[in-house]
């Protein structure tokens, strides 16, 4: 009897674990996760610490428009984003900053 009265407590908490770990595993796989509207902010961020911001811009929201991630920082972390990372200029160097 006492197994049993445990029981919704353990699905509870079992649900709860679950969750948590929804949310992890959700911040790791961001790709395609950006509404277009957010791209104007996370491209402002992405391309703060450039002496070049106009074209860092103009490609970062580029770049998002289509993939709909940006990948986290200033620099590098493109593997978060595949399709961003894949994207390439015709002389075959990353379009996406």
């Amino acid at each position: 009897m006492a197994g049993r009265s445990y029981s919704p407590l353990m699905l509870a908490l079992s649900l709860l674990l679950l969750l948590s770990f929804w949310n992890v595993a959700q911040a790791y796989t961001r790709s395609g996760t950006l509404r277009p509207s957010d791209c104007k902010p996370k491209c402002t961020y992405r391309c703060s610490a450039t002496s070049h911001k106009k074209p860092c811009m103009f490609f970062c929201e580029k770049c998002c428009a289509k993939c709909l991630c940006v990948p986290p920082g200033t620099y590098g972390n493109k593997q978060v984003c595949p399709c961003y990372n894949s994207w390439k200029t015709k002389e075959g160097g990353p379009k996406c900053p």
